[in-house]
């Protein structure tokens, strides 16, 4: 085999190499989004810093995780009502969503036991008088 032929065949090989990956990209099916609407949250994205800068201005942090119990800690004043979004980064399908309401105590717990292990991005947004705040934590369960 002479010069020519091996670098011709290098090519064609080169060349499969790319076409199959390049079909396996294109078969895949399961690729999830962290939200289907992406560029309407982007435009919405200052709103987002407000919230998060109205949380920084508090003087405690509003949710903590308890690893012995498994349970998310969210410490807010009475009649306050907001959302909790479980995000797994690596799975959208199980992702979630708790609406909450704060009554008769400064604490809510939610229990984290029926999860699948590993890591979880934990976000709660909520209102408290007319001023809205955001605050984001990350487990691993």
């Amino acid at each position: 085999m002479n010069w020519g032929n091996s670098i011709v065949l290098v090519f064609v090989v080169f060349a499969a190499i790319v076409f199959t990956m390049v079909g396996i990209c294109i078969k895949q099916d399961d690729i999830h989004l962290v939200t289907e609407n992406y560029y309407e949250a982007e435009i919405k994205y200052q709103e987002q810093i407000e919230k998060v800068s109205n949380a920084a201005l508090l003087s405690e942090k509003v949710m903590d995780y308890d690893p012995s119990e498994k349970e998310l800690n969210i410490h807010l004043d009475d009649g306050v009502k907001g959302t909790v979004w479980l995000f797994r980064p690596s799975d959208a399908r199980l992702d979630q969503e708790f609406n909450f309401e704060i009554d008769q105590s400064e604490e809510k717990k939610i229990s984290l036991n029926k999860l699948e292990q590993g890591y979880w991005k934990v976000k709660i947004a909520w209102t408290n008088a007319g001023k809205e705040y955001f605050e984001e934590l990350k487990i691993s369960l």
